[in-house]
């Protein structure tokens, strides 16, 4: 049975969704498929569309996705029949491709030397060329491309290109992952060995870990974490791993050209996630450091917007030595839910998500800082209802620089015709949020905030430069958008 997800957004306004959360495991004698429940619990925040687990015993592949929560997809009987030594999992959020069971993930598909499972996280940019090439190929080219037609992602594409290949799957792997443009994380398997890859740019995190019976792969070190597994290292940009009963192997595929995701330590990553050596939470505290010496305010208390906006508000409130408050609440199991919201809770808008503690708050200056601004009508909202519980001032300060472009790597971005930075000023914005002061980050100071040079990041969505080619209708909309900028001088 298909379960049908609704997402409550009572202002309108929701965060950019979190692409997907890739999980492996191969450990035998190890209950393969609850690790990789915990680890798809670890990373929930990263899709919440749909859940999959795929296992194998040796002999053959078991998948089982739905449309929900992992929580809602499963449960413990289902769990006890995934029987089997290794696994992966995936959580979803689609960037490509509809919102439809037939898109969730693992995708499977029987190959020449048994069956081939695989899970995604990213986008590629160059799927008009792949679908070419999988029409080239032989006459089992043929059939994988007329089934994959049953889906619209660009994993379904993949599974079907690798399957093509009589060859091992190391093998075809080699093969196929040069070919492929724009950011992946790849956890996937056969009947007998797990397989992780990472794009030459490493746009999305994807880590290693050690059991003491096995290891493990996923997007961020907090999935380790919560099966007991250690940290080992980064998988590389462009690498690929292959584990089985002779252990661990690597090969690279592609020359490295490091370009990690900038939103991942804005928004993405869970703060408790290691990247490039680093606790997410530290570099967010030290944004918020920045931020405060870049865009000082006299004020009484600074307040973060829950849960993304605290380690910048705690470091914002370091650095300018006004007292960090708990000024609003959020209620954290209303943003999904299974009944549609009638119009009178619509109208309650952001109370629903957030309600302020009139105590905190009443007759002070506050500085509210957030993580970032998209279309500005949840900061509308809020500052409306602050002032409402009494603030006397409401300052704004947000941990990003503004969002002007469009996300072509695995991040479900509002057009850019949507966002708001790109059709106002700072001072525009400020107005039209209803702030007495608004003040973003300097992408100068985000970036020395992480602890990385500038070239080894993607920062595409702030500035335009985009590290991989984007696809040729994007890349001639975007051409457009300079030239009309450039006419506006």
């Amino acid at each position: 049975m298909t379960r049908a997800l609704h997402l409550l957004d009572p202002v309108g306004d929701p965060k950019p969704n979190e692409e997907c959360g890739v999980f492996g495991v191969w450990a035998p004698g190890e209950e393969v498929a609850k690790l990789t429940y915990f680890g798809l619990f670890a990373l929930q925040h990263r899709g919440q569309e749909s859940a999959g687990i795929s296992v194998s015993n040796g002999e053959r592949i078991m998948v089982f996705k739905d449309m929900g929560l992992v929580s809602q997809v499963f449960d413990e009987p289902t769990l006890n029949s995934l029987l089997g030594h290794l696994a992966i999992g995936h959580t979803r959020y689609s960037t490509t491709g509809a919102s439809v069971w037939k898109n969730a993930q693992p995708t499977y598909r029987a190959t020449p030397n048994g069956g081939l499972a695989l899970a995604h996280n990213g986008n590629l940019t160059n799927t008009p060329e792949l679908e070419a090439w999988l029409r080239e190929r032989d006459a089992h080219a043929k059939v994988a491309s007329k089934e994959s037609m049953d889906s619209t992602n660009d994993t379904w594409l993949v599974t079907s290109l690798l399957a093509t290949f009589t060859d091992s799957t190391w093998d075809a792997a080699l093969s196929v992952l040069p070919r492929l443009q724009g950011a992946f994380c790849f956890t996937f398997m056969d009947d007998n060995a797990l397989y992780a890859a990472r794009d030459p740019q490493g746009v999305r995190p994807l880590v290693l870990g050690r059991l003491e019976r096995g290891w493990v792969v996923a997007s961020e070190t907090a999935a380790l974490d919560i099966v007991g597994a250690t940290f080992i290292r980064e998988v590389e940009p462009g690498e690929l791993i292959c584990v089985d009963s002779g252990g661990l192997r690597s090969a690279r595929f592609a020359e490295a050209n490091p370009k990690g995701c900038l939103f991942e330590y804005v928004y993405l990553a869970r703060p408790d996630t290691v990247i490039a050596d680093r606790r997410v939470h530290t570099t967010r505290v030290e944004i918020g450091r920045t931020l405060a010496l870049e865009s000082p305010v006299d004020a009484d208390l600074v307040i973060p917007t829950p849960e993304s906006g605290i380690p910048s508000a705690v470091g914002y409130a370091e650095a300018s030595g006004i007292p960090y408050g708990l000024g609003l609440v959020k209620n954290s199991y209303v943003g999904r839910t299974f009944i549609q919201p009638s119009q009178t809770l619509r109208q309650l808008g952001i109370r629903l998500k957030l309600n302020p503690i009139r105590d905190v708050i009443e007759g002070k200056r506050l500085i509210v800082v957030d993580d970032s601004i998209v279309r500005g009508n949840t900061q509308r909202a809020l500052v409306k209802m602050l002032r409402e519980a009494g603030a006397a001032e409401v300052h704004v300060r947000i941990a990003s620089p503004p969002v002007e472009w469009p996300c072509f790597y695995g991040i479900d971005f509002a057009t850019r015709a949507e966002l708001i930075a790109p059709g106002m000023n700072v001072d525009e914005i400020c107005r039209s949020i209803g702030a007495d002061s608004l003040a973003y980050i300097s992408l100068e100071g985000l970036v020395a905030s992480t602890g990385l040079p500038k070239k080894r990041l993607c920062r595409a969505c702030f500035d335009g430069h985009y590290p991989i080619p984007v696809p040729p209708r994007a890349a001639e909309q975007m051409r457009l958008i300079a030239q009309e900028g450039d006419d506006d001088d």
